[in-house]
């Protein structure tokens, strides 16, 4: 079987992949459950390459995001419940009925009227959903944010959903003295007399704070954070790069010595 770029070609692949008779042993052993967690790895790492710039690698992150879907499209499609092509129509139907603006007759909104028609649009789709699944499917507005999500989105997801009913500050800067707060409130539990639980609940109160934060200013923690990592393993490799010039290695070295090279390190990124 040749690669082709239509999408037809890859529902063929799949499709073979999971053939009962000649398919792949592997993917004939999965099921929703077991490929969620890779569907997951498979949308940071889209978020990796668009964090690092790298278009290659967004290009084949993509497939591989797309495969996920294609995935359990099959999968579904096995069972009698729906198939590749339902998804794209039920998307095409969602994108076009919350888009009136756009497909329908109402027109010349500006960006604030578009947000209020959608989320009034979603709403309508919430309430749907929730007669179609019955009332034992509904505990509530978080109830609909997914548990697997990683903790920092979901964080901003729950924190979101509880701002569409006015549970939300007014501010960043609000939002930047609770984080002072929870600070303090970590310095506390660091007394001896704190358990590690304590300790635990703290610090991610104050994770949780840090989270809001960085929604109130539009900035995706998620991101964020792999943007810090990054730059600390970049400043780390400086160091050990500066310190292999002197015939040492981290372990011969002293903190003093590295925190000098992290600053240098610091200075030569401001000054590229």
């Amino acid at each position: 079987m040749t690669p082709s770029r239509d999408i037809a070609r890859l529902i063929e692949i799949m499709a073979a992949l999971r053939h009962p008779e000649t398919g792949c042993a592997w993917d004939l052993k999965q099921n929703f459950s077991t490929i969620a967690p890779y569907t997951l790895e498979e949308a940071a790492e889209v978020a990796d390459a668009i964090a690092r710039g790298d278009l290659e690698d967004l290009r084949e992150e993509l497939g591989d995001l797309l495969l996920q879907v294609v995935f359990h499209a099959r999968m579904a499609e096995e069972e009698g419940a729906f198939a590749f092509p339902d998804v794209v129509e039920a998307i095409n139907e969602k994108l076009i009925r919350r888009h009136p603006h756009i497909f329908g007759e109402t027109q010349n909104l500006t960006a604030d009227e578009i947000k209020g028609i959608w989320d009034k649009i979603k709403a309508q789709e919430k309430a749907e959903r929730a007669v179609r699944r019955g009332p034992e499917a509904s505990n509530g507005l978080l109830s609909s944010v997914p548990a697997a999500l990683p903790s920092l989105s979901r964080a901003v997801a729950l924190q979101a959903k509880a701002g569409t009913v006015g549970f939300d500050w007014n501010s960043a800067r609000l939002v930047l003295k609770k984080i002072r707060e929870e600070a303090d409130e970590v310095e506390e539990a660091l007394d001896e007399s704190a358990s590690d639980e304590e300790r635990l609940d703290e610090i991610g109160d104050l994770l949780f704070a840090v989270a809001n934060l960085a929604r109130h200013v539009k900035a995706d923690p998620e991101i964020a954070l792999r943007r810090a990592n990054a730059k600390f393993e970049r400043r780390f490799r400086f160091i050990e790069a500066e310190l292999k010039k002197r015939g040492k290695t981290t372990a011969e070295s002293n903190l003093a010595e590295m925190d000098a090279l992290w600053n240098a390190a610091k200075l030569a990124e401001r000054e590229a």
